[in-house]
């Protein structure tokens, strides 16, 4: 995913969705490129199963902040409050240190 940038920022977004989820793949893959061209962006990875949860990885406070007021991305937050989720949260933290496992074949 990234290379070790530590320290460096993660954006957790944690969701429930509506029934009505029309247009939202094709919403949340635009913002996922969109993300990728924004200063201080160093990755992503993204889980839905009853709860959706991505995780977005920044170099620092203020990369998240732009992010955060970007036109498009505010557009898309405010059609996803409309139509898309029933319940979000959003947490930012801080990655200290980072380890991963990749098993041998």
């Amino acid at each position: 995913m990234i290379k070790d940038h530590t320290p460096y920022y993660a954006v957790i977004f944690t969701s429930t969705q509506t029934e009505n989820i029309k247009g939202y793949t094709e919403m949340a893959n635009q913002m996922e490129n969109l993300a990728k061209q924004q200063d201080g962006f160093l990755g992503i990875e993204s889980a839905r199963n009853d709860v959706g949860i991505t995780v977005s990885y920044w170099k620092s406070l203020d990369d998240i902040k732009n992010w955060k007021q970007q036109t498009d991305h505010l557009i898309a937050q405010q059609r996803g409050r409309i139509d898309w989720y029933n319940w979000y949260k959003v947490r930012i933290c801080k990655v200290e240190r980072e380890y991963e496992f990749t098993k041998k074949h």
